[in-house]
C-alpha cells in the first residue's frame, strides 16, 4: 500500500444538538427544510420511466403483484415521493428491467460519483447531493455493498462545502465508538493517502470488504485502529494488504 503520513494530527468536532450533525473537520450543516433540486428531476425521471415500462399494467395490477400498497405505488408515479432501492428493485423485477432504467442514478459507479451543488433559497446554503453506497463495518469487517442505496442531501454554508469527490457510507458495529456511533452516516472524500491518525474507509481481504478505522503509524507498522478499546486493530502486511478508499470527514446520527 502506497501512502504517505504526516506525525500530528489534530479532529475538530462540531456537534449541532438540535440537528445531531457532527463534523469531524471544519464546517457545519443545516437542516434539510424542502425537495432539492436534483431530487426532484430524480422523481420526475422516475415517474415517466415507470409509466413508460408500466405500459401493459394498470397501477392496481402492479400494486398487488409488487406487494407495494397501491397509494405508495400512486406516490411514484405522481412524483410526490420516491421509491428506495428495495422498492424500486421490486417494480424492476416485475417489469423486467434494471433498477436504473427506472432510477438513471443507479447507473453511476464507484470512480465517477455526482457531486451536485446548488444554491438553495437564494440564502447562503449550498447543498450536495452525495449518493449512500452500502454499509461500511466497525468492528469485524463485513462485505461492502457497491451500489447506491439512495442519495443523501447535504446542507452546508457557503463556503465551507467539502471539496472533491463524496459518498455516504453506513456505518455498522462499535469499534469506532464514542467517536462514531453505530448506524451514523459517514460522508467519505474519495483519496488514496490518509495523514497518520486520521479516520478512513479502508479495503481489506484483497479488496473485498470494507471498514472505517483510524490509520496509524506505529513502530513501523501501519496499523487499522479502532477507536473502541474491546476491539483490536488489524495489522497491515504484505500478506494482509489493505487499500484507503478515502478520508472520513463527518458524519450524521440519529439520537
Amino acid at each position: 500500500m502506497s501512502t504517505s503520513f504526516l506525525i500530528f494530527f489534530h479532529v475538530f468536532i462540531v456537534y449541532n444538538e438540535k440537528t445531531n450533525i457532527i463534523n469531524i473537520e471544519g464546517g457545519a450543516q443545516m437542516p434539510r427544510n424542502k425537495l432539492s433540486g436534483p431530487e426532484k428531476i430524480a422523481r420526475k425521471t422516475i415517474s415517466e420511466n415507470l409509466k413508460y415500462y408500466s405500459r401493459n399494467y394498470t397501477q392496481k395490477q402492479l400494486a398487488e403483484i409488487t406487494g407495494i400498497p397501491a397509494s405508495t405505488l400512486s406516490g411514484y408515479f405522481a412524483q410526490r415521493s420516491t421509491p428506495n432501492a428495495g422498492t424500486l428493485e421490486k417494480i424492476a423485477t416485475v417489469l423486467g428491467v434494471k433498477k436504473s432504467d427506472l432510477d438513471p442514478r443507479y447507473k453511476i459507479n464507484q470512480t465517477s460519483f455526482p457531486s451536485n451543488t446548488e444554491y438553495l433559497y437564494q440564502s447562503d446554503s449550498v447543498a450536495k447531493h452525495i449518493p449512500l453506497i452500502g454499509e461500511i463495518a466497525c468492528g469485524d469487517p463485513i462485505t461492502a455493498e457497491e451500489n447506491v442505496e439512495e442519495y443523501i442531501t447535504h446542507v452546508f454554508p457557503k463556503g465551507q462545502v467539502p471539496s472533491g469527490e463524496l459518498i455516504d457510507l453506513r456505518a455498522k458495529g462499535h469499534s469506532m465508538e464514542p467517536t462514531i456511533p453505530d448506524g451514523s452516516i459517514v460522508t467519505i472524500r474519495l483519496q488514496p493517502e490518509v495523514e497518520d491518525g486520521e479516520i478512513a474507509a479502508v479495503q481489506v481481504n484483497g479488496d473485498t470488504e470494507a471498514t472505517l478505522k483510524r490509520v496509524k503509524h506505529i513502530d513501523g507498522l501501519v496499523m487499522l485502529k479502532p477507536d473502541n478499546d474491546a476491539y483490536d486493530p488489524i495489522i497491515i502486511t504484505p500478506n494482509n494488504p489493505a487499500t484507503i478508499i478515502g478520508k472520513a470527514i463527518q458524519f450524521t446520527s440519529k439520537l
